[in-house]
């Protein structure tokens, strides 16, 4: 298993650790990331591991960490208003369900879709777009249309589980919780095929 945190590992030694939240948080403040503690998991995943390489400590998101300006909730949503100052609050997720059921009846909400379309929103907005909530209402309907969502390359939990379940009919979710513990502790890529071949290695538990 790989030890702590430190300046001086490899991007290696990195990338085969499975870190925390918090444990990320902390270093990058501690290696000078810019604003840190309001960074997602996997974008300090992405600062670390440029300063890995680089030795630079530098932002690694264009959108702002900084809520200022009335929320576009207070101001009155609407599908015309343009996105200035969004919140995943109840209010404006009830907002954007209900516009959608009334354009397409029968859309439906699949896992994993208020990730993509969150990250829809500030790739739009970074880009120097001006998305409307009408935008955003029909990115959700287009987003819940799709047969099967492209893998978050940085969920690698979920990719993992997904992963082990297809490839092993008959095995419990248990199971394969079982198999990713057993992963994280391993120095390997926290993926399916590095855990078949630790196993093949005999690295890993016997499944």
């Amino acid at each position: 298993m790989v030890g702590a945190l430190s300046p001086s590992m490899t991007l290696r030694d990195f990338e085969n650790g499975y870190w925390y939240l918090d444990q990320l948080k902390n270093f990058a403040v501690s290696i000078g990331i810019p604003a840190a503690k309001k960074l997602r998991k996997d974008e300090l995943e992405r600062a670390i591991a440029r300063f890995l390489r680089t030795g630079k400590a530098a932002s690694p998101t264009k959108r702002s960490l900084r809520r200022i300006g009335v929320r576009d909730a207070d101001c009155g949503l609407d599908l015309k208003l343009r996105i200035e100052h969004y919140r995943g609050n109840r209010e404006t997720k009830e907002f954007i369900v209900e516009q959608a059921r009334l354009m397409v009846p029968e859309v439906r909400e699949k896992p994993g879709v208020w990730y993509r379309l969150n990250r829809w929103r500030e790739e739009q907005t970074t880009s120097g777009k001006h998305p409307t909530y009408g935008e955003l209402v029909r990115q959700y309907i287009a987003l819940n249309n799709q047969e099967r969502f492209e893998k978050i390359p940085h969920c690698r939990y979920i990719n993992f589980v997904a992963e082990f379940l297809a490839a092993n009919p008959g095995v419990t979710r248990a199971e394969a919780i079982a198999a990713w513990t057993e992963l994280k502790r391993l120095d390997v890529p926290k993926n399916y095929p590095s855990w078949v071949k630790a196993r093949a290695k005999g690295k890993g538990a016997n499944w």
